[in-house]
């Protein structure tokens, strides 16, 4: 057990015991008499822990670590315990033409701190070097920082009862991902306690995970929990950092997401959601930090050791700038390698965190001379993260950065070209058949190799990066002025069509087909091999307004809108999912390459010309807006337990008559009429414009029929059956 310790006060320092301690592990770790401290700084001449009264306004003492084992400095302090408040010092030199930025009157939080207690506070103290000095930041800034500063908080055990938690390990073809903002998705869901809205709580609300368990999502993926900073530009014009991406502590949950600051709701949070059968998928950005570039603040890895943690440019005073954000990670070096597994580590074993996705992965890849494979590989061989689900964004803005279908087994990528095809291809642009047809099987063309699976790509129409789906088919240009920007962040290229109108209307033509354009993007989405991501609210009809780069909008325009749900639609998206786990064949392992099966001689996939044929070459390269598929078991399927085959049409042009394959045939499903029951169908179906058919043979096994509606509503859900 360990000792309890009372709050720190003036009176208590002078007791406090210092000895060498040890070097691992990293950060403040709690034992029976008191607290070991290990901190990495290559190049630092001194590390002082900075312990502070428990409401973070008064530095108490400053203790010199006093020992060094290689670059790890390390002392124990008895006498004190878990909730006790500190922050780091460093002293070394500073010379930032040769890539060094110690400032001691900065004071640092612990990259290892578990948790983070109090705001930034803007303020010029925060600078390393003297803001207005001609000499910019090759100036020397004598200020103190500690009252801007956040304060890093002593964690101890806390023995939370996990109740047999276990995770839901979903295979690749039953997953569902659900991308989701803590924040954004419960501050204004009616079923949330109002004081739970925006916090780990309010998202293991039952009513929350009842919307989710009715959508059949097997994965929640969070935007960052990391704690991190609100950008001081996004302050000066009374925004917030909405989204997260600017970390500044890879282990410590985000304060704001917390309802009374109990680092055990994370936990309540992720065994409510396995309880429920639904994973959680963590976005992390271990890609760059919150510091920015020379002339950013001075927050931790800068002042602990800018030249090891950061990758410079050659002169060493600036910074390589490959994620857009200032800075990026020196991810090659040994001692941030180690953090950022040790992150991920604790992220699984201390939260039972199902996976994670890498924010600007191809960013982590870089290494001295180009391409370099070691962070990949480590987490590879780890075996605590081997085990998780990983998650790609294969790309940043550097040279040669764009490496969609380069990540190894088993990492899974978002493909943004699915959702560009999908999109451009129901936009009604020429000569998509083609993309949609690949996009349709997964894109084997990109992630068929070296032993990947179909669910290697992981599909998207939407994401938080771009337009909500509603505003897909509502906006023909974004509409960010809210941003403060001018309107210049954001997409350029978002394949997106007003259907005659920019923004909300009332014109009965234009909702109905904007309605008919989202139920076919959705079903394509649903019927595509490869794992489908599910935006938060684009099953309710949920809008930006055109905004398609929300990141500083922590308001209703970022925050998903539950009072305008669009009931029928959350009910449709319900069946899509029911209707993917009732027919195998749309999600399955192996890819689909026409090849013959040994059990019956037939193709496991077949393309099909609305006249009753199969496609030619002309076809493919023609201006047709009209394509069916048919599509069966993998012939490299050993057993596919009789899985039935279907046939799918695809029509973004006008109403067209389709002739069917031969046989008998059973309309599933036609998005343009998503509240028929399936019914019998003759030789042809007319397919109406912007519309997707699901056909299968009349001794498929039919669903059963469908509960009430996910957003509360008492409206019946479309039965299936």
């Amino acid at each position: 057990m360990t000792a309890h310790h009372p709050a720190l006060t003036p009176d208590r320092v002078a007791g406090l015991e210092l000895t060498r301690g040890r070097a691992w592990p990293m950060g403040a770790t709690v034992d029976e008499t008191g607290v070991n401290f290990a901190v990495f700084s290559a190049h630092a001449t001194r590390i002082e822990v900075c312990l502070f009264s428990a409401d973070g306004h008064t530095e108490l003492t400053r203790v010199a670590l006093p020992e060094r084992d290689g670059d790890i400095w390390h002392g124990h302090i008895s006498g004190i315990g878990p909730g006790t408040l500190y922050g780091l010092r460093a002293h070394g030199p500073y010379e930032p033409e040769r890539g060094h930025r110690f400032n001691p009157n900065k004071l640092l939080i612990d990259p290892y701190a578990r948790k983070i207690s109090g705001r930034l506070k803007w303020s010029r103290t925060l600078m390393g070097y003297h803001v207005g000095s001609p000499m910019g930041d090759l100036s020397f800034s004598t200020r103190d920082s500690a009252f801007a500063m956040p304060k890093s908080v002593v964690v101890g055990p806390d023995n939370f009862d996990w109740q047999d938690d276990r995770p839901p390990n979903h295979a690749g073809p039953e997953t569902l991902i659900y991308e989701a903002h803590v924040k954004g998705l419960t501050a204004m869901h009616p079923g949330v306690d109002p004081t739970r809205r925006g916090t780990f709580r309010g998202l293991a609300c039952p009513a929350v995970i009842e919307h989710l368990t009715a959508l059949g999502v097997t994965a929640v993926e969070l935007l960052p929990v990391h704690a991190y900073i609100d950008d001081r530009f996004l302050v000066e014009r009374g925004l917030r950092n909405y989204w997260g991406y600017q970390s500044i502590g890879f282990f410590a949950p985000e304060p704001r997401y917390l309802d009374t600051g109990d680092l055990r709701e994370v936990k309540e949070m992720v065994r409510a959601l396995h309880k429920a059968g639904i994973e959680v998928i963590l976005d992390v950005v271990y890609n760059h930090t919150a510091e920015g570039d020379g002339f950013g603040p001075t927050l931790s890895f800068r002042g602990l050791d800018n030249a090891s943690y950061y990758r410079l440019a050659p002169d060493k005073r600036h910074y390589i700038n490959d994620a857009g954000t200032g800075n990026v990670l020196d991810i090659a070096h040994p001692a941030v390698l180690r953090l950022v597994m040790d992150s991920l580590r604790h992220w699984v074993e201390e939260f039972h965190i199902d996976g994670f996705r890498f924010d600007l992965a191809a960013a982590l890849t870089r290494g001295q001379h180009g391409f370099d494979s070691g962070f990949l590989d480590a987490i590879r061989q780890d075996p605590v993260l081997a085990r998780t689900k990983l998650i790609a964004e294969p790309w940043d803005i550097g040279p040669g950065g764009y490496r969609l279908g380069q990540f190894p087994h088993p990492f899974r990528e978002w493909n943004d070209r699915y959702r560009d095809d999908v999109r451009a291809f129901w936009r009604g642009d020429g000569h998509m058949l083609p993309g949609l047809a690949k996009a349709l099987l997964g894109s084997p063309e990109i992630f068929d190799r070296d032993g990947r699976s179909a669910t290697a790509s992981i599909n998207l129409v939407t994401s938080h990066d771009g337009f909500t789906l509603a505003d897909v088919v509502a906006y023909n240009d974004k509409h960010n002025e809210a941003n403060g920007e001018g309107n210049r962040d954001g997409h350029q290229a978002n394949f997106s069509h007003n259907l005659g109108h920019e923004g909300p209307t009332t014109d009965p033509v234009i909702t109905a087909a904007r309605g008919r354009r989202k139920r076919a993007m959705l079903a394509t989405l649903f019927f595509s091999q490869g794992i489908p991501m599910l935006l938060a609210g684009d099953e309710i009809g949920n809008s930006q307004r055109g905004n398609n780069n929300a990141y500083a909008q922590d308001n209703e325009t970022g925050w998903v809108d539950w009072r305008n749900a669009d009931r029928a639609l959350a009910d449709y998206v319900c069946r899509l999912s029911a209707l993917r786990r009732r027919f195998k064949v749309l999600s399955q392992r192996n890819f689909l390459h026409s090849r013959i099966r040994d059990r019956d001689g037939l193709p496991d996939l077949e393309w099909w010309h609305p006249e009753g044929r199969a496609p030619t070459d002309a076809d493919w390269n023609d201006h047709l807006h009209i394509m069916g598929v048919i599509i069966r078991a993998s012939a490299e399927t050993i057993r596919d337990s009789g899985a039935p085959e279907v046939f799918v049409v695809y029509n973004a042009g006008p109403a067209r008559q389709v002739k069917l394959p031969e046989g008998d045939w059973v309309l599933i499903l036609d998005s343009a009429n998503p509240q028929a029951l399936e019914k019998p169908v003759a030789k042809s179906y007319t397919a109406a414009e912007q519309s997707v058919l699901l056909f299968a043979h009349p001794d498929t096994p039919r669903a059963a029929a469908g509960t009430s509606s996910t957003t509360g509503g008492a409206e019946p859900k479309a039965k299936e059956s």
